[in-house]
């Protein structure tokens, strides 16, 4: 099994054949950086300084030519062939406290939210506790590489794991859950990751933004804040975002949480209301990050603020919140470009 040492810290822990630097590095509790764990954010990104690495996914967005000139690799990609060395800051803001592992997944169940939303519901081969908002990585065949989703459920045991999984045309992860995986079906897992989870001891009124299968996390954030009891004297604001009526969902599961209409509230925001077949529409539209300052303007930088959802949505997102100065550290989202 190939040791790997990492500079300036001198700190080692073995990489199993089949693992990745980054992953094998959470299991032994180190606080290795990262974020996304599909080589897209380039978050997790080494300089070898000896030994040799095979990089999985050749094609990674966040691997440029720049970081092949450089002997830099990404870690959720790189896989050792012997004794490496490398240099990376490792930082305690990494670290899991539900340390990541690799299970089979049995889905026992799958039911419709929308029109391209499904619920697929998991048993694991042994119980993986994670935090609201967390996902994980699923290896699934035929599909080359790991595909990351994001819990929906909340979960002491870690017995199950559900998923709010939206149908990417072109995603053939996506895909072969819509059109492959049926109950009884097993795949390979690996989690939890994620560094955007509910914050239970920040006792500030709550703000979850999702678009799209975005949904998934922040629902499990809201049903832990519902019953966290460090949040009882919080308010939890949900607004979720769809390119039509059709595609607006959510509000069931919020309202079976406690104190929904009193202290959780839910706000829907349509992009395209005009959209040929998409439904009629007589609410609030807009772009989601257009319609969260509208509604809540000034008030922003007084809430703790977790959001999730397609790229575009998450970079206008972000520049939104720096223009009305809501401070980074309440700020909570995984980079997934």
């Amino acid at each position: 099994m190939p040791q790997i040492t990492i500079l300036p810290s001198e700190t080692a822990y073995d990489c199993p054949d089949d693992d990745s630097v980054l992953r094998a590095a959470l299991r032994a509790g180190l606080g290795f950086p990262y974020e996304c764990n599909v080589g897209a954010c380039g978050s997790c990104r080494f300089e070898l300084l000896s030994g040799e690495v095979v990089h999985r996914r050749e094609a990674a967005p966040a691997w440029t030519e720049r970081d092949r000139k450089r002997n830099r690799y990404l870690g959720c990609q790189a896989q050792p062939l012997g004794e490496c060395r490398v240099r990376v800051s490792l930082s305690d803001h990494y670290k899991s406290r539900h340390q990541p592992k690799r299970l089979k997944a049995e889905m026992f169940e799958a039911s419709e939210v929308t029109h391209d939303i499904r619920e697929f519901r998991f048993r694991l081969s042994e119980p993986a506790p994670f935090l609201p908002g967390q996902y994980a990585l699923f290896y699934l065949p035929e599909v080359t590489g790991a595909r990351a989703y994001s819990m929906c459920n909340v979960s002491q045991s870690g017995a199950e794991w559900h998923f709010l999984i939206k149908l990417v045309p072109q995603g053939l992860g996506s895909r072969h859950f819509f059109e492959t995986l049926q109950p009884g079906a097993v795949v390979d897992a690996d989690g939890p990751y994620g560094m955007a989870y509910l914050r239970e001891g920040r006792p500030r009124d709550i703000l979850c933004l999702a678009g799209g299968s975005g949904l998934s996390p922040m629902v499990s954030i809201a049903r832990a804040a519902s019953r966290a009891e460090t949040l009882s004297g919080s308010s939890i604001h949900f607004v979720y975002g769809g390119r039509a009526a059709r595609d607006i969902c959510g509000e069931p599961m919020l309202r079976d949480l406690p104190g929904f209409g009193e202290r959780i509230h839910y706000h829907p925001c349509v992009s395209r209301p005009d959209d040929e077949g998409g439904g009629a529409w007589e609410g609030r539209s807009g772009l989601i990050h257009e319609a969260t300052r509208e509604i809540f303007g000034e008030r922003l930088p007084d809430f703790e603020i977790y959001f999730a959802g397609p790229p575009a949505m998450a970079k206008a997102m972000q520049a939104m919140l720096w223009e009305m100065r809501v401070p980074p550290d309440q700020v909570h989202f995984d980079q997934f470009y």
